[in-house]
């Protein structure tokens, strides 16, 4: 049933196949790493096919070595009327040292389609439950108004041909 599931962790190792010629995982992995979490959480709420819309403020805080226990957690932050916004969070832990760390963060916002046409369709409303869980909603919000005055810019760019 939708809107029960608003939150998805994924876990696994870091391979010899993730990483970079530095011998670290590449940011292209990673990015495939949160795609899939955002998508399967997005799927769990809304219990439809959904895509990405926009990946905001990735930030690669830290390494990922081969080897590491990789958590790659989504969490519902706000809805729309057919948008999902996620928190998402990639934690790698050196199982040998018992040491883990953020290493990268960002905001994912996915849309819900219907399964005929493609086209938008309403997923249940999402409510915070704490005072961390709203404040990740007003960051949302405000990423949101960003994101339109980013829009605007753009477009204004493109009308006077800069």
């Amino acid at each position: 049933m939708p809107g029960k599931q608003h939150e998805v962790n994924f876990r696994f190792l870091a391979q010899p196949s993730d990483v970079n010629f530095g011998g670290k995982v590449h940011g292209g992995m990673v990015m495939k790493w949160i795609d899939q979490a955002g998508y399967a959480c997005a799927v769990a709420w809304s219990g439809a096919y959904c895509v990405t819309a926009s990946v905001s403020g990735i930030q690669f805080v830290a390494p990922i070595l081969i080897g590491d226990l990789v958590t790659v957690r989504a969490r519902l932050i706000h809805t729309g009327r057919s948008s999902m916004h996620m928190a998402v969070d990639v934690l790698a832990r050196d199982l040998k040292k018992d040491e883990h760390h953020l290493a990268t963060s960002c905001v994912m916002v996915f849309v819900a389609l219907d399964a005929p046409d493609g086209k938008p369709t309403p997923v249940p409303a999402w409510q915070p439950r704490d005072e961390k869980e709203q404040q990740l909603q007003q960051q949302a919000m405000k990423l949101m108004e960003l994101s339109k005055d980013m829009e605007l810019l753009v477009d204004r760019h493109v009308a006077e041909g800069v």
